[in-house]
């Protein structure tokens, strides 16, 4: 199977509804996907280890938000860029809810229904609300940052490739009271103290990042963007061992005027 063939299939599991074929299909291909016989060029071998430990869900989400990218590339032509990735960001928004409702992933209202059955808000930021469930923290991700949301699990990938000891597994999708999309994680709970932002900065150096701009916490690679790295994001344990539990990173294309040098490609490779 080739690139075309492998994304005309997906687009017609789509069109048909996810039905109980289709479901077959989708996760024979996270199976493949797993395994390593499905090659997602978008990501280095690395990350792609970082999108497999997300979880199956995380996988073929991952896939639907693409198969919209693929179908859609050309699309919005004559408008502006901004418009057309909301309107990307809608499409693939609803393509991801039809699968997880068919596969009982989706929950109706997050904001009511996370409180009553995983525990209690105790934190918030720019774009995710955080939930106490034990040894695991429940996160909601919205899209405000990123639109759409081929984007933020993106996001959930590169998060566990590089910080594989405070990695995020996808457990579901959801809509809040006011109906923005969000993303559902579980994380492990890392007790410790405040760190200082000098700190930080010098740990994510020796990461091999270049301090791109201290005043939002922004460093990159020439393949990775991170940033938000703020002392509220970063926890350092009572060993003295750093712990990054929340960040904005993406991959980093030219666009984001980082020395980017990737592309956000959908090209798949069968082995």
């Amino acid at each position: 199977m080739n690139n075309k063939d492998f994304w005309n299939d997906i687009n017609s599991i789509i069109d048909e509804g996810f039905s109980s074929e289709g479901l077959s299909k989708l996760e024979s291909y996270a199976e493949q996907f797993i395994s390593g016989r499905l090659v997602y060029q978008r990501f280095s071998p690395a990350e792609q280890h970082g999108c497999i430990a997300g979880g199956p869900t995380h996988v073929i989400a991952s896939i639907l938000a693409g198969a919209e990218n693929w179908t859609n590339k050309d699309a919005g032509k004559g408008i502006g860029d901004f418009k057309r990735e909301i309107e990307r960001g809608k499409t693939q928004s609803a393509i991801i809810e039809q699968w997880a409702r068919k596969v009982g992933c989706w929950i109706e209202d997050v904001d009511k229904t996370l409180p009553q059955t995983l525990g209690e808000h105790i934190a918030e930021g720019g774009e995710a609300k955080v939930y106490d469930n034990g040894y695991l923290l429940v996160k909601t991700i919205g899209l405000d940052y990123f639109i759409q949301p081929i984007l933020a699990l993106d996001r959930v990938s590169l998060h566990n490739t590089l910080f594989p000891e405070t990695s995020m597994e996808v457990i579901g999708f959801g809509k809040t009271s006011s109906q923005d999309f969000n993303i559902i994680v579980n994380q492990p709970f890392v007790e410790g103290s405040h760190i200082t932002n000098a700190a930080i900065s010098e740990y994510i150096q020796r990461l091999g990042f270049q301090l791109i701009n201290p005043r939002n916490w922004t460093f990159a690679t020439p393949e990775i963007y991170l940033s938000d790295l703020h002392d509220e994001n970063v926890i350092l344990s009572k060993e003295g061992n750093v712990f990054v539990v929340d960040c904005d990173v993406r991959i980093n294309i030219p666009e984001l005027r980082c020395g980017g040098k990737r592309t956000l490609t959908t090209n798949v490779e069968f082995r």
